[in-house]
Order: structure tokens, then C-alpha cells, then sequence
């Protein structure tokens, strides 16, 4: 789950935030900095952009925190800000290279998956950054979304502008692609582990 939503912040902070006070955004800026940078460069994978989404989302909430009311955790609304920005900036690269959302998974997804399938153990669900480097940017987003952020399927369809069968099938097919990567760290770790534990039994 997201560390955006553990973060805890005084409500005093917030409401002078909102009255413009400068301090009270430097406080909300170091507070969320971080877990920000690292949400803009799961998706983007270029420190430069993500440190520019990171500019770009505190903008937007220095500008909009007034209109924040405190209906969700902070954290959970600076995190969708952030989500956003980086969609918005993956829609840009996408569109540039004359490609649709669809599109892009496309070029890692050959074999359409039948259904839904989870992984079938938390450990399981996910050694994930070594293996999400291997997916296109749409297949990496969705994962993270869901299986990381904890978005719901409507949540990332509203944010991607799709269908809630888009995330399910792009999940499912991520998780396709992804199982045999899994499965080999597992197989590398499981011969390292005997690798030691015969060493040990020499010594």
C-alpha cells in the first residue's frame, strides 16, 4: 500500500496552507516531497521529468490546496494530483509517438489473458521492480496503480479516461507477462540459497 496515506499531517498546517502561508507549504512540501519523486519516477523512469512533475504537482496544490476539504487524507489527495501530472505526461510522450494508450501495451502483450487472475501470494504480488522495468509504460502504470497505490479499477479507468475493463484486462495481461519473470528470480534466489547453505555445511 501507498506510504502517502501513513503520513500523517497537523490540520493546522493544512488551514494555513490554505491561507497562503509560505512556511505551511515548505512544511507540506518536505513532508510529501519524497514519496511524490518516487510515484513520478515509478512512471516515468527519467529522474529529470520526475523531478519536474514533482515541481508541477506542488504548484498545482499550493494553487488548489484551498479548495482542499479535508474529505480524504492529504496524502491520498496529493497522490492523485501527482498520478495526474504523470499521466498527463505519459499521454504526451504517447501521443508524440503517434500512439494510443492502447497501443502501447500492445508492443509487450501478444496473447490476450482470459479473465482476472491475482497473484496467488502477497510475496508473490510483488517483487516488483526489477520486473515492471521490463513493461511498457500503460502495463507499468496499471500495476502500480492498482497493486501498489491501491486505486480501484473505476478509479484507474477514471483517471486514464477508459473503461473499467481496460484496467482489468490491462492487469491481467500484465500479470501474464510478469509471472514468468517472477518466477525465474524466484527459481535465481531459491539455487542462491543452496549455494549458501551448502557453503556453510562445508565450513
Amino acid at each position: 500500500m501507498s506510504k502517502f496515506l501513513d503520513i500523517q499531517i497537523d490540520p493546522g498546517i493544512v488551514r494555513l496552507a490554505a491561507r497562503g502561508d509560505s512556511r505551511a507549504h515548505e512544511i507540506i512540501y518536505r513532508t510529501f516531497g519524497t514519496p511524490v519523486y518516487s510515484i513520478c519516477l515509478r512512471f516515468t523512469r527519467v529522474p529529470a521529468q520526475a523531478e519536474d512533475l514533482l515541481q508541477e504537482t506542488f504548484i498545482e496544490v499550493i494553487r488548489s490546496i484551498r479548495s482542499f476539504r479535508g474529505d480524504a487524507p492529504l496524502g491520498a489527495w496529493i497522490r492523485r494530483i501527482a498520478v495526474t501530472k504523470s499521466l498527463m505526461y505519459l499521454r504526451s510522450a504517447w501521443h508524440s509517438r503517434g500512439q494510443s494508450l492502447d497501443d502501447d501495451f500492445d508492443e509487450a502483450a501478444a496473447v490476450q489473458a482470459e479473465g482476472h487472475s491475482e497473484f496467488s501470494s502477497p510475496d508473490e504480488a510483488m517483487d516488483l521492480d526489477a520486473a515492471l522495468a521490463n513493461l511498457p509504460a500503460i502495463s507499468r502504470t496499471v500495476v502500480w496503480l492498482h497493486d501498489v497505490e491501491g486505486f480501484t479499477h473505476k478509479e484507474i479507468a477514471d483517471l486514464m479516461g477508459k473503461t473499467e475493463s481496460f484496467s482489468k484486462s490491462q492487469l491481467s495481461r500484465a500479470y501474464q507477462r510478469l509471472r514468468p519473470l517472477l518466477d525465474e528470480g524466484a527459481r535465481i534466489d531459491a539455487a542462491d540459497d543452496a549455494a549458501f547453505g551448502s557453503c556453510n555445511a562445508t565450513n
